[in-house]
């Protein structure tokens, strides 16, 4: 048995010297199938079905001049000249007058300067190339063009295509171009008329189209005055207009939303009605712009090529993946090509051809790879409106700000001064079990272990000093000698290095059946003198049990 398989190719268009040598090559895998010459430098090229005769194959237009060239099975089929423009009516007398001899080189060249610098409509490029000439060029130029009608042309700037009455990936698609004067043409794709005309305040040099002519389509335009302009079906002019900080090199469209590219070295979202959603600043500038699109596994991100030989993908302004290439990156294409639906094809500024696969085990995260401020960061909080309530709470704070201040400093001191009552209250009182020494770098506090009789007593004590240890200390308890016993009542300390913890145990026995406690006092002494350094005074918990003498 046998299958068909759909092979998918790879069409480019070679520049060649830029003079001559322009070729349109086509290739199979990395290996070139078939080459034909073109009679110009393209500016832009495009497939599209023209017609549902089968085998479905597609068609290729290219784009040249004031001309598009169509190949069907990589032949010449047509060839559809953009229409001429209107001509300067004075332009044509003046050029009259010189063919009737009526004056001469020199006084046409005045004329013609004078129509440049204040006609609305532009002079032709015989006019122009005329006034570039040297005096005694002029005569000369005059009698080889005189005899031929003057002509206004045009040129494509960019072209793209459009679905004409479904959305399905083998419809057939009309041709969308953008002239230099700022028009744009939507055409037929089988009898190349001009369905529908726009026009523009500038020249377009990038477009994205999106949606079907006989239903809704918008057309996004990237213009040489700084601006992107939104077009729709039923307006032939912009209905929306997004101004950018800096020139754009790159544009795309991703789901609802715009992605540019500008000279600045930043990355801008926008929604499709013109209202900014993000910016990314990037390392280098862009070169070059792409959608990468895999609806097998529903991922959409912006492929850009950047200046310092790197390939960055974008989802939102998230940079998910970096691609490293041998050479500045000029153009991107993603889609499928031969058996593989994720397939990267590149071309570089030196004439290289990069061709990558995706890997069918390749997981693209949402986050950032780029170290900065987290995904939360940017997302908008959901502040509530302003009730009724709010204004009015704010119009009252407004008008009584002086007193509500007064009323809040008076609340913060009698705040310190109820905190400051209750810690001279504690320190008259001793009943803390934490002390710090205020001649010497010293820190102890006392914890109490057990039910009863018999209760363990532990000190932990610390030096708090930066290098400087402390020796000849020593600790001695005061207590109740009719309601505790201890073993040892007075001790010595050992050398006490800095920062260390020192815990040092004793046992109190309890000796009283009578369900009551009393403080044990504590007290760190220097050997030699009577003046404690450090006292503590430790609340004994209630026996549970009596002593056996």
């Amino acid at each position: 048995s046998m299958s068909c398989l759909c092979v998918y190719q790879l069409v480019a268009g070679d520049l060649g010297t830029g003079v001559c040598n322009m070729k349109l090559k086509v290739y199979h895998g990395t290996g070139l199938l078939s080459e034909s010459t073109l009679l110009d430098l393209p500016t832009g090229m495009v497939s599209f079905l023209m017609d549902l005769h089968e085998p479905r194959t597609p068609a290729i237009a290219v784009a040249s001049g004031p001309f598009i060239y169509v190949y069907k099975n990589l032949r010449p089929y047509f060839k559809f000249t953009l229409p001429s423009l209107e001509v300067n009516p004075l332009e044509q007398d003046v050029w009259s007058q010189a063919k009737e001899d009526m004056i001469d080189p020199m006084t046409l060249k005045e004329m013609l300067e004078g129509l440049r610098d204040k006609a609305e409509i532009p002079l032709s490029v015989r006019s122009l190339r005329f006034l570039m000439l040297e005096p005694q060029e002029m005569e000369d130029f005059v009698l080889l063009h005189k005899e031929q009608p003057i002509r206004r042309q045009t040129v494509i700037t960019c072209i793209g295509t459009l679905k004409k009455n479904m959305a399905d990936e083998d419809a057939v698609s009309c041709l969308v171009i953008g002239t230099e004067n700022g028009d744009v043409y939507i055409l037929d794709p089988e009898a190349f008329t001009i369905l529908y005309k726009m026009s523009l305040p500038s020249t377009p040099n990038l477009m994205d189209v999106t949606g079907q002519f006989d239903v809704e389509f918008r057309i996004t335009v990237a213009c040489r005055n700084g601006n992107i302009y939104i077009l729709r079906r039923d307006s032939p002019k912009p209905k929306y207009c997004i101004e950018l900080s800096s020139h754009p090199v790159g544009l795309v469209r991703m789901g609802k939303n715009v992605v540019v590219g500008c000279s600045h070295e930043t990355l801008h979202g926008y929604t499709q009605k013109g209202k900014k959603l993000w910016t990314a600043y990037l390392p280098a500038p862009v070169t070059t712009m792409a959608l990468m699109d895999l609806p097998t596994r529903g991922f959409q991100a912006v492929l850009v090529g950047l200046a310092n030989c790197e390939v960055h993908m974008y989802r939102d302004k998230n940079l998910v993946s970096t691609i490293k290439t041998p050479d500045v990156v000029t153009s991107i294409c993603f889609g499928r090509y031969g058996r593989e639906d994720g397939t990267l094809i590149m071309t570089t500024k030196g004439g290289g051809l990069i061709v990558k696969i995706l890997k069918r085990t390749a997981v693209f995260e949402d986050r950032d790879s780029a170290p900065g401020p987290p995904i939360a960061q940017s997302i908008r909080l959901n502040v509530p409106k302003k009730t009724k309530l709010y204004v009015d709470q704010t119009l009252r704070e407004r008008e009584n700000a002086v007193a509500m201040h007064r009323a809040f400093q008076m609340d913060l001191s009698r705040l310190r001064l109820a905190a400051a009552r209750a810690y001279v209250k504690a320190l008259e009182s001793s009943l803390t079990p934490m002390s710090a020494s205020l001649t010497e770098p010293l820190k102890m506090n006392a914890v109490v272990q057990g039910l009863g009789p018999s209760f363990k007593l532990t000190l932990n004590i610390q030096n708090t000093a930066a290098c400087r240890p402390v020796m000849n200390l020593a600790i001695s308890f005061l207590y109740d000698e009719n309601l505790y016993s201890m073993r040892t009542a007075f001790f010595k300390i050992p050398l006490l290095v800095p920062g260390l913890n020192y815990p040092i145990d004793t046992f109190v026995e309890c000796l009283s059946d009578k369900g009551i406690s009393d403080i044990i006092k504590v007290f760190v002494l220097r050997e030699g003198k009577s003046a404690p350094l450090l006292t503590a005074h430790i609340n004994m918990p209630v026996s549970e049990g009596l002593a056996l003498n």
